[in-house]
C-alpha cells in the first residue's frame, strides 16, 4: 500500500464513524451545548481537561467559548485546566499526578458549574479522579471519550463516547462535537443563525 493509498483509507475512515455516529454525536452535542447555555444564563462556568491530543482540545474549546466560536459576542467563561504549569507540575510533585484535575476541579467548582473531560480512551487516572471530583462539588459532568469509555464510563452525567479504536478518528469525532457545542451555545444565547454569522 502507498502513502496515497493510505491517506485515502484515512478519509474514508473519519467520513465512515461520522456518519455512523453523526446522530449520537448531534444529540450528545446538543445536550451538552444546552446545559451550557444555560450555565451560561446563571453566571455560572465551564471546567475542561484532558491529556495530551485532549488536553489541546480542552484549550481549543476554552478560546472558542472566551473569544468567540464564530459570533462576535461576549466572552463566556470557560477554564482549561491543562494551562497552568505552576499548578499542574506542583500537585504532581507534591501530591499525585493522578490528583492534576481532581485538585484544581476541588478549587474552582462550584454548585451550578460543568465540568467536561476529554479522554480518547477513558483510562487516565487522572481523568477519572476529575470526574469523580465534580460529582463531589455537585457539578453537573459530561465526558467525551472513545472505545468503551474505559473506567470513566459512567462516571460523568451524560457520556459521549466515540465507538472506534483509532485515535485521531476519535479525536477528529470529539472536535467536531466541541465545534457543534459552540454552534448550539451561539445559538441559544445570540440567536445566531449560521448563514448570517461570518465564518471564523
Amino acid at each position: 500500500m502507498n502513502i496515497e493509498q493510505q491517506l485515502a483509507g484515512q478519509v474514508e475512515r473519519h467520513l465512515s464513524l461520522i456518519r455512523e455516529q453523526s446522530e449520537m454525536l448531534r444529540n450528545g452535542a446538543l445536550v451538552i451545548g444546552d446545559r451550557l447555555a444555560e450555565a451560561f444564563r446563571r453566571g455560572r462556568k465551564l471546567l475542561i481537561f484532558g491529556n495530551g491530543g485532549s488536553a489541546a482540545d480542552a484549550q481549543h474549546l476554552a478560546a472558542e467559548l472566551v473569544n468567540r466560536y464564530r459570533l462576535d459576542r461576549p466572552p463566556l467563561p470557560a477554564i482549561a485546566l491543562t494551562t497552568d504549569t505552576s499548578t499542574l507540575t506542583s500537585i504532581a510533585n507534591d501530591v499525585d499526578y493522578r490528583e492534576i484535575f481532581a485538585r484544581q476541579v476541588h478549587a474552582l467548582a462550584a454548585p451550578g458549574d460543568i465540568v467536561l473531560a476529554i479522554s480518547t480512551s477513558g483510562s487516565s487516572p487522572n481523568i477519572i479522579q476529575g470526574l469523580r471530583a465534580a460529582r463531589e462539588r455537585k457539578t453537573w459532568s459530561a465526558a467525551l471519550l472513545g472505545s468503551d469509555g474505559g473506567d470513566a464510563a459512567g462516571l460523568a452525567d451524560l457520556d459521549l463516547i466515540v465507538a472506534s479504536n483509532e485515535t485521531a478518528r476519535i479525536q477528529e469525532a470529539h472536535l467536531l462535537v466541541e465545534h457543534m457545542i459552540c454552534e448550539v451555545i451561539e445559538f441559544r444565547l445570540f440567536r445566531a443563525p449560521l448563514a448570517d454569522v461570518a465564518s471564523a
